[in-house]
């Protein structure tokens, strides 16, 4: 497979290239959540609880660069900032819960206590992440 160039990186293959886009600690976890819902800031963060400012603040914006998320901002005081979850985005949403189920299996099978996320896997998506 050809390598290429990409905003000024070079790539060897689709994986790294999408997994650049996605990959990580944090974004993953960022689009998880913003699959159902809007999401302020503050909420997410609240969400995301080991997840720093300086890093919740950068993965958001890698993820609106890349056209994962929607950023919209209203011009009140104090400054109101919501995040939702974009077309391109949605259509990670089954690579991540795909790779999120792989990882709870690879816990169990490791002895790793899952009862926090197995609800949660065999949960289907709401109405609203469908759209």
């Amino acid at each position: 497979m050809p390598d290429f160039v990409y905003d000024g990186k070079v790539y060897y293959n689709p994986v790294e290239f999408a997994m650049d886009r996605v990959g990580g600690t944090w974004k993953m976890p960022i689009l998880w959540r913003l699959k159902g819902k809007l999401y302020r800031y503050s909420e997410l963060k609240k969400s995301i609880p080991h997840i720093s400012d300086k890093m919740l603040t950068s993965q958001l914006r890698e993820l609106e660069k890349d056209g994962f998320i929607h950023r919209k901002v209203y011009a009140v005081v104090p400054p109101k900032t919501e995040y939702s979850i974009t077309e391109l985005g949605r259509t990670a949403i089954p690579i991540v819960e795909t790779l999120r189920n792989f990882g709870i299996d690879l816990m169990e099978s490791n002895g790793i206590d899952i009862s926090h996320y197995i609800q949660e896997k065999n949960k289907k998506p709401d109405a609203s992440s469908s759209k």
